[in-house]
C-alpha cells in the first residue's frame, strides 16, 4: 500500500467512526427543501442548518414581487417608463439569466407579458405570447441599472430562483466549515464533498427517495442536478405547470419525459432543465455536448435513456 492509500484508508476510518449525516426538511419558498450536513457534533450540525435556512429566506425575499421597495416589482412597474437601480446580486442574477436565454435560443426566458385576465383563470394554455423576451431587458453595468423596454412586460425568476438559492445556501455552509453536504431542492440536488464513508455522493445516497431512478448510481459530487418532468405539453419546475411548447418556437416535448441537467452550480441545472426538454433530445444533447461541466440525462416516453458525453449509466 502506497502512501496515498494508506492516508486514504486512515482518513475514512476517522471519518466513518466520528461523522454522521443530519438532515432537517422545511418547507422553503414554496418547495421542500431537505438540508443534510455530514458531522460530528449535532448541536453544530443544526446551527448550520439554521444559517442554510436563513440564507434561503433572505433570497425568496430578494426575488420576491411582494413589496412596494422590493426590486423585482420595482423593475416591473417600471416597464416601458425607465430604467431602474438595482443591486449587484440582482443585477449578476438577471445578466446570467440573460446569457442562458442567449445560449437556449430563447428557450429560457425570465421575461414575461402581464396578462391579468388569463393568469386569473389560471387557464395556462390559453396565454397570450407577444413578441416581448429576452431581447427587450437593457442592461447598464456602470449604472448597474435595469430597463424593460415593453409596458406590460415583466420579469420573473420562478425557473432559476430555486437553484440560486440553493448555491448560497451552499456558500454560506462552506464558509462556516461544512466540508461534506446536500441541499435537496424540491428533488433538486446539490452536493459538495463526500459522505461520511468518504465515498462519492450519487443521486440515491443524496436522495435515497430516487433510488430507482434510472441514473440512481450516477456520481454527483460537487455537481448540481435538476430534473424537468414532461406531462404532456407541459413540464412541472418549481411546482408549477409551464407550457414547454409555445406556438411561437414551435417545439415538440411529447417524446421527451424527463431531462436531468448535471452541473456545477445549482442555479445553471435549474435553468436549463426545461430548455433542453424543449428543443428534443437530439438537439437538447447535441447543445450540452458543447458546454464544458455540463452533461444531462434524457429519459424518452419509452423509457429510453440518453446521456450526454462523459455521463456513464450503469
Amino acid at each position: 500500500m502506497n502512501l496515498k492509500d494508506w492516508i486514504m484508508l486512515a482518513l475514512k476510518k476517522v471519518v466513518t467512526n466520528n461523522s454522521t449525516i443530519y438532515r432537517r426538511e422545511v418547507m422553503l419558498m414554496g418547495n421542500k427543501f431537505e438540508i443534510s450536513v455530514v458531522g460530528n457534533d449535532p448541536i453544530w450540525a443544526h446551527e448550520r442548518i439554521d444559517s442554510a435556512i436563513a440564507e434561503i429566506n433572505r433570497v425568496e425575499k430578494l426575488l420576491s414581487t411582494f413589496g412596494e421597495d422590493n426590486a423585482v416589482n420595482t423593475i416591473n412597474r417600471n416597464a416601458g417608463v425607465k430604467p431602474v437601480k438595482v443591486g449587484a446580486e440582482i443585477f449578476k442574477l438577471i445578466e446570467r439569466s440573460l446569457q442562458i436565454s442567449e445560449l437556449t435560443y430563447g428557450s429560457f426566458d425570465i421575461t414575461y407579458y402581464n396578462n391579468d385576465k388569463a393568469l386569473d383563470n389560471e387557464d395556462i394554455a390559453t396565454l397570450t405570447y407577444t413578441t416581448i423576451n429576452y431581447k427587450d431587458v437593457v442592461l447598464d453595468a456602470k449604472a448597474t441599472t435595469v430597463f424593460l423596454k415593453e409596458k406590460g412586460m415583466r420579469i420573473s425568476f420562478a425557473a432559476n430562483s430555486k437553484g440560486y438559492a440553493a448555491d448560497r445556501a451552499k456558500y454560506i455552509l462552506q464558509l462556516e466549515g461544512v466540508s461534506h453536504g446536500v441541499i435537496n431542492a424540491g428533488g433538486d440536488l446539490l452536493t459538495w464533498g463526500l459522505q461520511p464513508d468518504m465515498e462519492p455522493w450519487t443521486v440515491a445516497t443524496a436522495d435515497p427517495r430516487q433510488a430507482n431512478e434510472p441514473f440512481a448510481d450516477l456520481e454527483i459530487s460537487n455537481m448540481a442536478i435538476a430534473t424537468s418532468v414532461n406531462t404532456g405539453n407541459y413540464a412541472i419546475i418549481n411546482d408549477k405547470k409551464l407550457n414547454v411548447a409555445r406556438p411561437v418556437n414551435g417545439f415538440a416535448v411529447s417524446q421527451t419525459k424527463s431531462v436531468s441537467i448535471i452541473s456545477p452550480t445549482a442555479e445553471f441545472a435549474d435553468a436549463m432543465a426545461t430548455p433542453v426538454m424543449t428543443i428534443g433530445v437530439n438537439a437538447g444533447i447535441y447543445l450540452i455536448n458543447q458546454l464544458n461541466q455540463i452533461g444531462c440525462v434524457i429519459i424518452d416516453d419509452h423509457n429510453r435513456i440518453y446521456p450526454s458525453k462523459g455521463i456513464v449509466i450503469a
